[in-house]
């Protein structure tokens, strides 16, 4: 697959992705647009490789992190607050990234990897770089400490 077709027909799931690791919509585009960058770059190596998904969500796993540890979360003060327009949410809920929010970043990369962009243990353990024993191990604890934080559908 040439780099275009891949970046057609898989974008809006890396974004979507990119969300549920914790990015707010306009950080989640720039994220993936510097991710895809970087694939561009060496193509040839990501086409071969036996799980180009599995690549491809490794360098956005790694570029979301090393962002994360550069980024200044600070607020800077303003007269007035900006208007803002409702916008729909990209992940089917706000409920599911309020969850997902309150895990850990381990937890919450191995979820949203396994089930979101439903990579196999295998290409979720190339993804993050970890032995496909510690995503099963990962797997279980995200979920257990997910589990509270969802709410039945009939508690209503």
């Amino acid at each position: 697959m040439d780099f275009t077709t891949y970046v057609a027909e898989r974008r809006t799931r890396l974004v979507r992705t990119a969300v549920l690791l914790g990015c707010p919509q306009p950080d989640a585009e720039d994220l993936v647009q510097s991710a895809l960058l970087k694939c561009y770059r060496s193509w040839r190596r990501v086409a071969r490789a036996d799980h180009p998904d599995a690549y491809v969500h490794r360098v956005l796993v790694t570029t979301f992190a090393d962002a994360r540890a550069r980024r200044w979360h600070g607020e800077l003060p303003t007269e007035t607050l900006p208007e803002h327009a409702e916008e729909a949410d990209p992940t089917g809920g706000i409920a599911v990234r309020r969850a997902l929010a309150a895990l850990s970043p381990e937890h919450r990369e191995v979820l949203v990897l396994r089930f979101y962009a439903d990579l196999s243990e295998r290409d979720t353990a190339a993804a993050l770089g970890v032995a496909p024993g510690t995503v099963k191990s990962r797997t279980s604890r995200a979920l257990a400490a997910l589990a509270p934080l969802v709410e039945a559908p009939d508690a209503h």
